[in-house]
């Protein structure tokens, strides 16, 4: 049995630049705008305030992860912390499978979990890149899978393909 796994994580450095931008324009009114911070509760409140929300963004996207798995049972998928469980697409339910190229703007909105909003009239999970395996299921749905390893991932997909997967009449 051949086995694909991956695990992604945001590590894209601009994150981080415009997490540090935002602290920025949060921490600097008010300390310009307050005399003596020392004795300012509301300047106090407002600074602890500020660190606390951008320290909670930082944790939550160092926790994010999208982990894929490709074996003999079909497509396992879990962005953390997001979804507590593991989803499984089998086989059966698959009508067609490919990695391809994709527009993370302009098909799906951005990065991270999207759903049937954009013009792609599917459900994506991605955290970077502009690949991804596409699933096509029976009953039409459209799910995106990005992935950084589309040599691999396309590999496996063919095993698969040819193995399991019957032609709907």
């Amino acid at each position: 049995m051949k086995i694909f796994k991956e695990q992604q994580r945001f590590s894209q450095w601009w994150i981080y630049i415009i997490i540090a931008a935002s602290l920025l324009f949060m921490v600097i009114p008010v300390l310009v705008n307050s005399n003596d911070i020392s004795n300012d509760i509301a300047a106090k409140t407002s600074l602890i305030i500020s660190i606390l929300l951008i320290a909670g963004a930082v944790i939550l996207i160092r926790m994010m992860t999208l982990h894929t798995r490709i074996d003999d049972k079909g497509i396992h998928y879990r962005f953390t912390p997001f979804q507590g469980k593991k989803y499984l697409i089998v086989w059966n339910d698959i009508s067609n499978v490919y990695v391809r190229k994709y527009n993370a703007i302009t098909e799906y909105g951005g990065w991270g979990f999207r759903g049937y909003i954009f013009k792609s009239g599917g459900k994506a999970f991605n955290v970077m890149g502009n690949r991804g395996i596409q699933i096509v299921l029976k009953n039409g749905k459209k799910m995106l899978i990005g992935t950084q390893k589309e040599v691999e991932a396309e590999r496996i997909l063919d095993v698969y393909k040819s193995k399991i997967i019957k032609p709907t009449a």
